[in-house]
């Protein structure tokens, strides 16, 4: 299992998220790359993240190195007539297939559960996307099955619904 540390997201990161959701490899199960107006808007919303209650945003960082590896994060969201968690996370490529998703997902899962906030945290990848449904099996993720969501706007995608709870 890859070493990780996570660091809030600052106000530095945008180059990371510019790697992250303006490349269309990387956002290849998320409806394509995002424009650098949309980019600059999800980094002053990372930035905010972090609020009490709003959840947070993280860098993934490779503790040797220090280089970033990618993000990881919570947030709420209104599913289902209730409020719940939902985290997602991104690796660069040369970080990928070392386990950094998992160590940080991890991470996050136990900074979600101590917040004593919310009962479920829920994951929402493609259907198409094998990795990150591979991530949500190991980490003891429950499928709950398919649900057609809009992201981003005006872009709709097949995703499952994965949830583990939190208490």
């Amino acid at each position: 299992m890859a070493e990780v540390r996570l660091e809030p997201w600052g106000d530095g990161d945008l180059p990371l998220l510019r790697r992250l959701m303006g490349d269309p490899a990387m956002t290849e199960h998320l409806g394509g790359p995002e424009s650098e107006e949309k980019l600059v808007e999800r980094q002053a919303r990372y930035e905010r993240v972090g609020e009490p209650g709003s959840g947070r945003m993280f860098k993934l960082v490779d503790p040797e190195s220090g280089d970033a590896m990618g993000s990881v994060g919570y947030w709420e969201k209104d599913w289902r007539d209730q409020t719940v968690y939902e985290t997602g996370w991104m690796v660069l490529p040369e970080f990928q297939g070392r386990g950094a998703a998992v160590a940080g997902t991890r991470l996050v899962i136990d900074a979600a559960r101590d917040e004593r906030r919310h009962r479920y945290l829920h994951a929402f990848p493609s259907v198409d996307n094998a990795a990150s449904n591979a991530i949500c099996r190991k980490l003891g993720f429950e499928l709950l099955g398919e649900y057609d969501f809009e992201f981003p706007p005006g872009h709709w995608m097949r995703c499952n619904d994965w949830r583990l709870e939190l208490g």
